[in-house]
């Protein structure tokens, strides 16, 4: 028989390993993110102040490498409101698919008291959402065109504030 798999290694892979983060997060186990594919770069290790924070950061970590496509909430393409939803949703929290919406849910953190899995918000109007993940980082879905990514939080223009909702 000739023909070729339709499904890549990598492809399988990555669901195996988001399978095994949505798992265990739903069992109430901390855990720090799994070992990146050997193509894309390492995640940060993180850790939360609160297990549903680091379940939240666990979530949104496995994310990376999924495309942006705008209006979807997972399991494998994000818009950036969709992945913080997606994320705290696998820790319990329940938020809205807007990250309009989103600024106004849970508590106002100053930027100097950020702690990884606080929403960070962009724009005037806010159009844009992201998570804290610690040492200046965040993880986010940025753009049509792009995937969900580890990146700078100085490198987005126009921050408008953040808020704790775990």
């Amino acid at each position: 028989m000739t023909g070729t798999s339709t499904s890549t290694p990598g492809r399988v892979h990555l669901a195996v390993r988001k399978a095994v983060v949505v798992l265990t997060a739903g069992a109430g186990i901390a855990l720090t993110p799994l070992p990146a594919l050997a193509n894309a770069p390492a995640a940060p290790t993180v850790v939360a102040q609160t297990a549903r924070a680091q379940v939240a950061v666990n979530t949104a970590l496995a994310q990376v490498g999924d495309p942006y496509v705008w209006g979807t909430a997972g399991p494998s393409s994000f818009d950036c409101s969709g992945l913080t939803m997606y994320s705290w949703g696998a820790a319990g929290v329940s938020l809205p698919h807007s990250s309009s919406m989103q600024s106004t849910v849970g508590t106002p953190v100053s930027y100097s008291d950020l702690q990884p899995g606080d929403l960070v918000f962009f724009y005037s109007p806010i159009s844009h959402v992201a998570m804290y993940i610690g040492n200046g980082q965040i993880v986010t879905a940025p753009h049509t065109g792009d995937v969900v990514k580890v990146m700078p939080l100085s490198y987005m223009p126009s921050y408008a504030g953040a808020r704790r909702v775990g």
